[in-house]
C-alpha cells in the first residue's frame, strides 16, 4: 500500500502529517485520486512568498487573491498592504498562510471522495 510521502515527495513538514493522517485509510486508487486533485488545487508556499513580495513593488495583495481571501486582497491593493504592515506581516506568515489553505483544500477533497464511496 502506497503512502502519501511516496506519491508526493514534494511535501514536507506538517502539511505532509496531516495528509498522512487524512489519508491513512485510502487505498493505493484512492490515494493517487486524492493525490492529483490535491495538486491541482495545492498553493507553493514559495510563490505565495514571491506574491507577497510584490507588495514591496506597488502590487499589495495579490498573494490574498490567489489563497482565495478576495475580501483582504481588496482591503491590501487599496491601502497598500495596510500600509506595508500587513505585508510584512505576510512575508513572515507565508507558510501558515499557504498551509491553512492547502488544508482547507485537502479537507474539501476529502469530503468529496468520502461521499462517492
Amino acid at each position: 500500500m502506497a503512502k502519501i510521502y511516496e506519491i508526493m515527495p514534494d511535501i514536507q513538514g506538517e502539511e505532509m502529517m496531516f495528509l498522512q493522517n487524512l489519508t491513512k485509510d485510502y487505498t493505493e486508487d484512492e490515494l493517487r485520486n486524492f493525490s492529483n486533485m490535491y495538486r491541482a488545487r495545492r498553493k507553493d508556499p514559495q510563490m505565495i512568498l514571491l506574491l507577497c513580495l510584490l507588495g514591496f513593488l506597488g502590487v499589495s495583495g495579490v498573494h490574498r487573491f490567489v489563497l482565495n481571501q478576495i475580501g483582504m486582497g481588496i482591503l491590501y491593493f487599496f491601502t497598500a498592504g495596510l500600509c506595508l504592515i500587513g505585508t510584512i506581516v505576510d512575508l513572515v506568515n507565508y507558510q501558515t498562510l499557504s498551509f491553512t489553505f492547502n488544508r482547507q483544500a485537502a479537507s474539501e477533497i476529502h469530503m468529496m471522495m468520502s461521499r462517492g464511496k
